[in-house]
């Protein structure tokens, strides 16, 4: 891509982003639906306008790294210590039940394999694909809501977090079996080896951070110090410890969430994320999504993807989240909220495709999934949550 065409791509997605924002918030559905459909418009999907491209990958990268953090200086520590045990048996079960019946979706439509077969490696390794949770729509349409502080937000935020770092554990061991290469167990020590260094080295930057805070509070070099954290821990996670880059910048935003200018930070960082970065993240997803390849048998297994990812993780967390006594709203709410998903599922597909696990039919129903999940995931929250508000004013009247 020529450097002045950058400067055209930019002003298309911005305002198609900004158009069919405004669309979605009359026709009382949050933001981020609109900024995915116009990605679908623009992109190779409808008029294409607008193609896929490294530079938009990237941007689209740092968008969702943006929001973790944010969500991160938003997230209540205390609210986390009450509700992480929760959380954590809400992200097992979100792993456990899609990885089981993304497996038996396999069997039931390729036929049932005997075990330590390649057929039957192929069902389980379906299964990991709908195992992680894509936290980022999520996030932003609770943001958008007010909801993220609440005690369902942030079940719903720790959980997913919990929840890749399972799924990644879980992919680790899974590919054990198949490539050479990998080595489960090292992997597995290395995430553990990032959450201790996370607490330990976060609690010291902490205090030195809020020292520096109280000498220099609300200047500029604040968010900017901020920032960099968020991009070195997005870094370090991803490159040196495998795990997502935005748990990272999730950690970042957690170690600063206590200090004093925590809002103000998030105030300046929002600013950049919501006028640059986010709309490329959320258009981005629509860009990438392209259906001349399909046929009638990758729509069917599409289909049946689809529903089996969505309603494993609805069923599998909103049981948890019922059992541990909540309403059946918020149980509705914690479920729908945890079926999103996102880059991380795209990263395991393209996993299998580069080690031959998989076929490119797979690819539909991922970017199917990701594009459904992302529709409906904020339409449903927002009438969730609307309704209960009308239900309590009600009451209130």
């Amino acid at each position: 891509m020529e450097s002045y065409e950058v400067l055209r791509v930019l002003a298309i997605i911005f305002v198609s982003a900004k158009l069919f924002g405004l669309i979605a918030r009359k026709c009382k559905a949050p933001m981020v639906v609109g900024e995915i459909i116009a990605g679908l418009i623009i992109g190779p999907c409808l008029l294409n306008i607008v193609e896929p491209s490294a530079f938009i990958n990237q941007m689209a990268e740092i968008g969702v790294i943006i929001i973790m953090f944010s969500a991160g200086l938003e997230t209540n520590l205390q609210e986390l210590k009450k509700s992480g045990l929760i959380a954590f048996i809400v992200a097992c079960v979100g792993v456990f039940v899609p990885l089981i019946c993304g497996s038996l979706l396999y069997m039931g439509v390729f036929g049932f394999a005997s075990w330590g077969s390649d057929e039957m490696f192929k069902a389980v390794f379906t299964g990991c694909i709908m195992t992680a949770t894509s936290v980022g729509i999520t996030v932003e349409v609770l943001k958008e809501l007010g909801y993220l502080k609440s005690r369902v937000g942030q079940i719903i935020l720790s959980a997913a977090i919990i929840d890749d770092i399972i799924g990644i554990i879980v992919l680790t061991f899974v590919l054990g079996f198949k490539d050479p290469n990998s080595k489960p167990l090292l992997i597995t020590g290395k995430i553990f080896l990032f959450l201790v260094l996370s607490v330990i080295l976060g609690y010291i930057f902490y205090k030195i951070f809020r020292k520096y805070d109280e000498k220099h509070a609300h200047t500029r070099r604040i968010p900017i110090i901020a920032i960099s954290l968020c991009l070195i821990m997005a870094y370090v996670a991803e490159k040196y410890f495998g795990i997502a880059d935005i748990t990272g910048a999730y950690f970042a935003g957690i170690i600063l969430c206590n200090v004093r200018d925590a809002e103000y930070i998030d105030r300046r960082v929002s600013i950049n994320g919501y006028m640059f970065f986010a709309p490329m993240f959320f258009v981005g997803i629509g860009l990438k999504t392209d259906f001349s390849t399909v046929n009638a048998e990758t729509i069917v297994f599409a289909v049946g993807f689809v529903l089996v990812a969505l309603l494993s993780k609805i069923i599998g967390c909103g049981a948890v989240a019922k059992i541990c006594k909540f309403n059946w709203s918020d149980s509705l709410k914690v479920g729908i909220g945890m079926m999103t998903r996102g880059e991380v599922a795209l990263i395991i597909t393209d996993k299998g495709l580069g080690l031959g696990i998989i076929n490119s039919s797979f690819s539909t129903g991922v970017i199917l999934l990701i594009i459904t999940s992302s529709i409906l995931t904020p339409v449903l929250l927002k009438y969730l949550f609307s309704k209960d508000k009308n239900k309590a004013v009600g009451v209130k009247g």
